[in-house]
This record gives C-alpha cells, structure tokens and sequence, in this order.
C-alpha cells in the first residue's frame, strides 16, 4: 500500500505540474492571437481535478489505516462528578474579595 501510495501521489503532483504549464502555454497563445482571457479550457480543469484526486487518495493510501475515534474512552472511569468539573471556569480573582474585606473591617 505504501509504494502504491506514493506512486499514486507523484503521479497526482506530475499531473498538477502539467496542467500549471498548460495553462501558461494558453495564457502566452492567447496574448500571441490577442485575445482577452477569460476562462481555462475544460481539458486543462478536468487534468486538475482528476491530479488532485490522485493524489489524495495516494495520500490516503500513505498514511495507512485509520484508527476509530471514540471521544468517550476517556470519560469511561469517571464518574459523573469528575466529569461535571471543569476547573478552566473556576475564577479566584472576583468581587467576593473585595465584599469579604469590608465585612471583616466592620
């Protein structure tokens, strides 16, 4: 799968490569015959499109199997309240100070 893979994606790059130079060669055709751009033609989009494809999928193939995601493997031994206490939101720096100060002074 791996040597698939990168064939699979240096074929996409190539493929990319030449459709970057087919469009410069339009592009410099159409100035020769000065004619205003104004779109690619089909044959160079579809050429990039189906290089992207490669090579997303030899990239794909590259990075080998996936694993599964469980986003609750973690949460599996804890209990409810550990789980309920997010100590990000816990805030020592409020007014509560302050209030507390000037019942103790009092």
């Amino acid at each position: 799968m791996g040597v698939l893979g990168k064939l699979l994606v240096f074929v996409g790059l190539i493929t990319i490569i030449h459709a970057g130079y087919s469009s410069e060669q339009y592009r410099t055709y159409l100035k020769l015959i000065e004619e205003e751009f104004t779109s690619l033609p089909k044959d160079i989009v579809l050429q990039c499109v189906f290089g992207l494809i490669l090579g997303s999928i030899g990239a794909v193939n590259m990075a080998g199997a996936f694993k599964e995601i469980k986003a609750s493997a973690d949460l599996v031994n804890k209990s409810w309240e550990t789980v309920g206490n997010r100590q990000s939101f816990y805030s020592f720096h409020h007014r509560g100070k302050v209030m507390m100060k000037n019942v103790m002074t009092e």
